[in-house]
């Protein structure tokens, strides 16, 4: 099992990694976008393509390496829906799409309350109930279509060995689905009357089955390779910490979407207005969580401008406090009730000062999520923004303790993925030395105190 293909499928784009499960290391990668189909009947995923893309990708890393099993990681809110010959009921449903925001009302007197999902209500479809709703709305013959419902990583794993399966972690991920407390799906699903059509739910940490002779043929790898589940992408970052650590520990997972998961910290009471939710890990246990489209709101601030900055822009930065505040993205995360603007006009910043202020403020808001779900104990950073320094360091400041990046996978995902079919790795992430000592920058908690009274101010 050393050398496990990963197919991680983000919600910008696709990739097919080989992760060394000995060393603990992603050691090659292909990628391509996960393109939306802008066409009838709605937005939808270029599943087809995407397919494609996967069985090249893995016919060059075996041709290469030797694939010994394979994992899957994709994005959460989202479901397949399969009719009895295994194929699509109908197109997968781009969660960006705004169509089921025309029924919310309606919805909204269907679907179960907080207390008993663990799932804000959001908008668009980033709740998958709130999508099949819709769906059975607009095509009143899709519900005789339906023969099996499928979470979105077990939709690539059946094509790989036509076992049909949902999976908890991708189940937890605000679908209204779930009920994390009884390990069970909620009440919705019989409103929808689908209850009958729910594939098993599965335990992402215990499900593998064995590769189809037919794909095995078309790819070149052995028949009957063990290949798991899957899981939800920001959950297969936790994973690896959850086998190797002890005590409070938080996990922030980067990406399109910043997750921020609590580990043995103190409890909370968790306010879905703040976008804070129940997530499920792959246990299958619940584990308080915060998110914010963080990566997309860099993105947005960023467009096309130099990714760096100079000491010296930083250090203007910090002596001005120039600031950003939220939201960018008012969609998602703990300030959805607030309108982002700059402490200065944006026109006079360089490409180094934007930069810095956009980490600063990637970090100020994921500090905040932190401690909205208790998070205690040292903090690790999975993903592109555990290589941002100065994201890094003002995450540490704003939250008074250890932040540390990932030092154990180039997408933060394929080591948890490639960790549920192989555990060949004795130790697969390195604790934070108890001798660390944190000491904040004084121009750095500044900034932070400063941010903080501000956004208070523009709240009120």
């Amino acid at each position: 099992m050393r050398h496990v293909a990963v197919i991680d499928i983000g919600k910008t784009n696709a990739k097919v990694g080989v992760v060394d499960a000995v060393l603990g290391t992603e050691i090659d990668l292909a990628t391509r976008p996960n393109t939306v189909l802008a066409e009838p009947p709605y937005p939808h995923y270029d599943l087809d393509g995407l397919w494609r893309f996967i069985l090249e990708a893995l016919k060059r890393h075996n041709g290469t390496y030797g694939i010994d099993a394979i994992s899957v990681a994709t994005h959460g809110a989202s479901i397949v829906l399969l009719d009895g010959d295994g194929d699509l009921a109908a197109p997968m449903l781009d969660y960006e799409f705004a169509g089921p925001d025309d029924l919310s009302a309606d919805y909204d007197a269907l679907r179960p309350d907080f207390q008993e999902t663990g799932s804000p209500r959001l908008p668009l479809g980033l709740n998958v109930g709130a999508q099949i709703f819709w769906q059975l709305h607009r095509d009143a013959r899709l519900i005789d279509r339906i023969a099996s419902v499928v979470t979105y990583p077990q939709y690539w794993s059946f094509r790989l060995t036509g076992a049909k399966n949902t999976e908890m972690t991708s189940l937890g991920a605000h679908t209204d689905l779930w009920n994390p407390q009884t390990r069970r799906f909620s009440s919705l699903v019989g409103r929808l009357g689908i209850a009958d059509r729910m594939a098993p739910a599965q335990v992402a940490a215990k499900c593998t089955n064995s590769l189809k002779p037919k794909i095995a043929a078309v790819t070149g790898l052995r028949a009957g390779i063990p290949v798991a589940s899957g899981i939800h992408d920001s959950n297969a970052s936790l994973y690896p910490y959850l086998l190797a650590l002890k005590g409070a520990f938080s996990v922030v997972s980067t990406g399109t979407w910043v997750i921020s998961f609590a580990v043995g910290g103190h409890k909370k009471t968790l306010s879905p207005e703040r976008d804070t939710l129940l997530n499920v890990n792959a246990f299958g246990d619940p584990v308080p969580s915060a998110r914010f489209m963080g990566g997309r709101e860099f993105d947005l601030v960023m467009k096309e401008s130099v990714r760096q900055a100079s000491q010296e822009a930083v250090s203007r930065i910090l002596a001005n406090q120039i600031q950003l505040y939220p939201a960018v993205d008012p969609l998602s995360g703990p300030f959805q009730d607030s309108k982002a603007g700059w402490s200065i006009d944006e026109g006079a910043l360089s490409d180094e000062e934007r930069y810095a202020a956009a980490s600063f403020y990637l970090a100020l808001v994921t500090s905040r999520c932190l401690e909205l779900i208790g998070a205690e104990g040292p903090t690790i950073v999975e993903g592109p923004f555990a290589k941002n320094g100065l994201f890094m360091k003002m995450l540490e400041t704003a939250t008074g303790r250890v932040a540390e990046g990932s030092k154990v996978s180039t997408t933060g995902t394929g080591l948890g993925a490639a960790l549920l079919v192989s555990d060949m790795l004795e130790n697969p992430v390195e604790p934070a030395k108890e001798d660390t000592i944190w000491r904040p920058d004084p121009r750095y908690l500044a900034y932070a105190d400063s941010w903080f009274q501000q956004v208070a101010t523009r709240l009120t």
